[in-house]
């Protein structure tokens, strides 16, 4: 069993910046493979970054790319989204989510999740 916890959420204007961070227990994190992904009001939940287990390899949405950065630390147990450039259309819940494997899933295949930190960005 592992357990995630996101903080690092609130509300921020546009062109500002948050770092989310998920901090994980439970299981050796070294193990997981990590994933950010959010879900606006009335839409689906979509794929925002990813990070291999080791933090070698990451990806990022299209939507995102040049502005959020996904990094991790194995001995703290964290993963972490640094969201730059924010834009009203970058809010929405945003999920941390672990997944045995050595590389992350865009399609939401992942064995454990957390519970969500509000990010709000006005106009």
């Amino acid at each position: 069993q592992v357990q995630l916890v996101e903080s690092g959420g609130g509300f921020m204007q546009a062109g500002g910046s948050l770092r989310l961070s998920c901090a994980a227990s439970g299981r050796t994190f070294s193990n997981y493979a990590m994933g950010w992904f959010r879900q606006a009001p009335g839409k689906e939940r979509e794929f925002v970054a990813g990070i291999s287990r080791s933090g070698g390899i990451t990806n990022t949405a299209d939507s995102v790319k040049g502005r959020f950065t996904i990094s991790r630390d194995n001995a703290k147990n964290t993963v972490y989204l640094q969201m730059n450039s924010l834009k009203p259309e970058d809010t929405a819940v945003y999920y941390c989510a672990a997944r045995r494997s050595g590389m992350w899933s865009v399609s939401g295949e992942y064995d454990y999740w957390g519970q969500g930190t509000q990010v709000t960005v006005s106009s």
